[in-house]
């Protein structure tokens, strides 16, 4: 079971007569009781350092450690190290405000720092500095990886604080639009297919095996189950979200997710089944565009409703359908389908078909018939191990077996395109060219 301790204190039930600072997360605050709910987020959430630099070589060390000196009086942190060690230690600490890497020497430094985008937040500024001098490469690394500066080297201190004194200080223009993490939206083709189960143990695999951000949003306030599977408890927060949008920003939209690992959080309602909800326009474009400045990857359980989840359903970078292998799945996959990919040049949602082998069920071969396409990623039937699973508030896709490698291919099928290094020798930069993401691996700032 996933470890309950590291709940925090806004979970925990109080006494009756007594509120939880969750319920109050985004209830309508004057102007100083939101700077005060602010200020303690700031201070009790990362404690995050203000720059750690990852650098090669001891000239680069001086330079930075010289550089910055007068930005940073209580010192800077320079490591000795590449781009491949910045990945290691970013997969187990607090993302910096700014980090400085060194791709100096690496065989395949784009495809590095695609990696090092899936494990450190999207609100981070990333400096690089390398030992390639071509505009191509800048180009690259600054408008497709959306790095916010690229150098190369040799750096002296007074190169580094022309440069990066003024970013690292904070002078910097902040980005007017949000890169950050991509959405995916999982849907069942109709109630009880295992669209939530799905769901829940890929933001396992890519929040606990993977290390990156992740944060599953469950928007069914009054029966979604993904926080009952993470054994997580719901608050109020994201009701107070969906009705009052204008009170919304990344760190209030944070404090509303509840912690289910380390970089897995879990954003969803319990309310009761009587109670009317009143979602906002815009609501949910607000919600996603806080929510991807926190986390690399956003994953909603969003059901098929006209009201209130249209709008949601019409923000996701990649949407994938789960049905069974019946007949009445069939033709609701293809009904959703009709709808997905009505608009020009709409990518058509990756298929799942779940819990094959059912007693009785269709055969893959005849269900790919009737669709008339080969489904992208077939999950066998294993009841047991899942239903077990979801009792005891764990992840089914620890266990090996049939269900684990089906949530492993369905996570190569919707991992978002990296760049891929490849040697051009008419623009003499190693690995500069590649495929870009639909969005930048690092939020710009300017």
């Amino acid at each position: 079971m996933i470890d309950t301790d590291t709940v925090t204190s806004d979970e925990m039930e109080q006494a009756p007569g007594t509120s939880t600072e969750a319920t109050a997360v985004l209830t309508p605050l004057t102007r100083e009781q939101t700077d005060r709910a602010q200020t303690r987020q700031l201070s009790t959430r990362h404690r995050r350092p203000a720059l750690i630099a990852f650098v090669t070589d001891a000239a680069s060390e001086r330079a930075f450690s010289d550089g910055l000196a007068d930005v940073l009086p209580d010192g800077v942190d320079v490591r000795r190290g590449g781009i491949r060690a910045a990945i290691a230690a970013m997969r187990k600490s607090t993302t910096p405000g700014v980090l400085i890497v060194d791709i100096s020497g690496d065989d395949h430094p784009l495809t590095a720092l695609a990696e090092l985008a899936d494990v450190v937040e999207p609100d981070v500024c990333v400096l690089v500095i390398g030992d390639v001098d071509s505009v191509d490469f800048y180009r690259e690394v600054t408008h497709n990886l959306g790095a916010q500066d690229y150098l190369p080297k040799p750096m002296t201190s007074d190169k580094v604080a022309r440069h990066f004194g003024g970013i690292v200080a904070g002078r910097a223009p902040a980005s007017e639009g949000v890169q950050g993490g991509g959405l995916l939206i999982v849907t069942g083709v109709s109630g009880g297919v295992g669209a939530t189960t799905l769901a829940v143990n890929l933001a396992g695999h890519f929040g606990i095996s993977l290390n990156r951000h992740t944060v599953i949003l469950d928007p069914d306030l009054h029966l979604g189950d993904a926080s009952l599977m993470l054994n997580v408890k719901a608050g109020t927060g994201l009701r107070m979200a969906l009705e009052t949008p204008d009170r919304i920003d990344a760190l209030l939209a944070e404090r509303a997710a509840q912690p289910a690992a380390e970089r897995l959080h879990v954003l969803a309602g319990d309310e009761p089944l009587n109670s009317r909800l009143t979602h906002s326009k815009g609501a949910s474009a607000t919600l996603i565009s806080a929510l991807r400045r926190r986390y690399n990857l956003i994953i909603a359980d969003v059901p098929f409703r006209i009201t209130p989840y249209e709008e949601m359903l019409e923000l996701p970078h990649q949407r994938v359908l789960v049905m069974l292998p019946t007949l009445g799945s069939i033709r609701a996959t293809l009904r959703h389908l009709a709808v997905a990919t009505k608009a020009e040049h709409a990518k058509r949602p990756v298929v799942v078909l779940n819990r094959m082998g059912t007693p009785g069920s269709l055969t893959r071969a005849e269900v790919e018939e009737a669709l008339g396409f080969k489904v992208d990623v077939v999950i066998p039937d294993q009841p047991r191990q899942v239903a077990a699973a979801a009792t005891m508030g764990e992840l089914a896709m620890i266990a090996k077996g049939g269900f684990r490698n089906g949530i492993l291919d369905l996570a190569r099928h919707v991992s978002f395109i990296g760049l891929h290094d490849a040697a051009s020798a008419a623009s003499a930069v190693k690995g500069a060219s590649g495929e870009g993401r639909g969005w930048n691996p690092f939020r710009r700032r300017s």
